[in-house]
């Protein structure tokens, strides 16, 4: 009797050892209660949660959770929201608040995140948010935001720790870079009409690992006018491998 509940006590260990990192959706839904006849404003937020390995699905969630909090939260008191739920909520008062002030210049307020694991290897896990939000004006704004964890300690890996040599790279992907947007090698980097700071190439904000291959992704704005919009690059792991890190 005894062996056997030695035997039963492994067995749960090692069950509770497979249990690695896991990733379940969570969708969390607001609407406004001010009536209205169309563009009703609502949120959606549809996120990845991780789960199992507590200290490494901390780290993750909590990362995932403030960036997409930076995209959505527009009140006064950021510490006031710290769950999804409260979030949505706040999306959604602080369009009532601004429609009591602005009736009739108040409409149409949309909040659309999409959180999906697009990457997931020994070394490097990358969740890819997609995110739409409207709160007036022109248009609203779309964008990706990459985020890239080591996937046993759930620490993030940010984009210029990816490389072996960031300078290196940096001046690999410029020719790929200006081949693909016909800018001539001798010209400025912005003579086609694009935006880089200071008229000098830079890395994207947001750089994927993909099934594909390395995503290299400029959101509007980053590199050239909304009118123009994003820009990016996809370059094959077996061009790149040699410069990276992690694969």
């Amino acid at each position: 009797m005894k062996h056997l509940t030695i035997l039963v006590f492994l067995f749960l260990i090692l069950t509770s050892c497979n249990k690695g990192l896991s990733f379940e959706n969570e969708t969390f839904e607001k609407e406004s209660a001010i009536p209205c006849k169309s563009d009703c404003p609502k949120i959606t937020i549809d996120v990845p949660i991780a789960k199992n390995t507590p200290i490494v699905k901390d780290s993750i969630n909590k990362k995932v959770f403030a960036v997409i909090k930076e995209i959505v939260y527009f009140g006064e008191d950021p510490s006031k929201a710290n769950d999804y739920k409260t979030l949505a909520e706040s999306f959604i008062t602080s369009y009532e608040e601004m429609h009591k002030k602005f009736p009739s210049e108040t409409f149409g307020w949309e909040g659309k995140i999409k959180g999906d694991v697009v990457f997931n290897s020994d070394q490097i896990l990358n969740i890819k948010i997609d995110h739409y939000t409207f709160t007036g004006g022109a248009h609203g704004y779309q964008g990706f935001r990459s985020l890239l964890f080591n996937p046993k300690t759930g620490k993030t890996i940010f984009s210029d720790q990816l490389f072996k040599n960031e300078k290196e790279f940096k001046a690999f992907a410029e020719k790929e870079f200006r081949t693909k947007y016909n800018i001539p090698t001798k010209a400025n980097i912005n003579a086609t009409g694009l935006m880089f700071e200071n008229d000098k190439f830079q890395l994207p904000q947001n750089i994927f690992y993909t099934d594909e291959g390395l995503l290299l992704y400029y959101n509007s704005y980053e590199a050239a006018s909304y009118a123009d919009g994003p820009k990016e690059l996809l370059f094959p792991y077996d061009k790149v491998n040699k410069f990276l890190k992690y694969q």
